[in-house]
């Protein structure tokens, strides 16, 4: 399967599944995989989009400096060129957090054409209308009407977003209740061991709502469910973390 098809894939699934599975796969620890619950997405029911991280820094909020956005065409050719889904992801560094705008519709358009899939930024955006006419995931931390002269100093570098370091070519997974990073390490094993953990908890939630069985009891049954979907060898080491959440 080509990292394409694999990305094309994974977007049959939410977030919080694939970040369940990569615990069980995958010796990343879970706060280097996803972002801070306050990016949300502010274009409801367009489903995930999984895409590779290309990265820029951006002050949309001080009050008197001169606008440069050379960067941002500069980026449009390169995710051309990619031929791959991409999300864009936009370190805001203004000083006035509660006013930055990174993107409107006619951002959004210029990326979507260009082989945008999704913008994920810890700043704000605009025109959620036009956006969700394209339409292209926004994961965001909320809306501002304007922004002062948009200023994009750095490129293509790794930005902290979210709290989490995001890094050019770092494969995201963004969906209704926020964004996940997913390593590189275990992304050929992501798409069978998804299949396995979605059929897990099916089985596993049926238990859970039994309301006769004591708790040793609906422990006892999802540990053989664990095992027999082959996670109980795996991550994680102690069997009351069932990551059945």
């Amino acid at each position: 399967m080509t990292l394409k098809q694999a990305m094309a894939f994974l977007r049959e699934f939410d977030g919080a599944l694939l970040a369940n599975t990569i615990g069980y796969i995958d010796p990343t620890p879970a706060h280097e995989c996803y972002l801070a619950g306050s990016i949300q997405p502010v274009i409801p029911d367009l489903g995930p989009c999984v895409g590779l991280a290309v990265t820029c820094e951006m002050d949309a909020s001080s009050p008197i400096q001169e606008a440069n956005v050379d960067g941002f065409w500069q980026q449009l050719d390169e995710i051309k060129a990619m031929d791959m889904p991409v999300i864009w992801v936009v370190k805001s560094i203004g000083p006035r957090p509660e006013h930055e705008c990174v993107a409107g519709d006619g951002m959004a358009k210029s990326l979507h054409a260009a082989g945008c899939v999704g913008i994920v930024t810890d700043g704000r955006v605009r025109d959620l209308k036009g956006i969700a006419g394209i339409p292209l995931g926004v994961y965001a931390k909320g809306v501002s009407i304007h922004h002062s002269p948009m200023r994009i100093p750095r490129i293509n570098q790794p930005v902290e977003v979210g709290g989490l370091t995001i890094k050019p070519g770092d494969i995201l997974h963004a969906s209704a209740e926020g964004v996940i990073r997913i390593p590189r390490s275990c992304l050929d094993r992501m798409p069978e061991s998804a299949i396995r953990m979605w059929a897990f908890e099916r089985d596993a939630h049926a238990v859970f709502s039994r309301p006769e069985l004591p708790a040793a009891e609906k422990k006892k049954q999802v540990l053989e469910i664990l095992g027999a979907y082959g996670f109980l060898n795996s991550k994680p080491a102690d069997p009351d973390e069932l990551g059945v959440t």
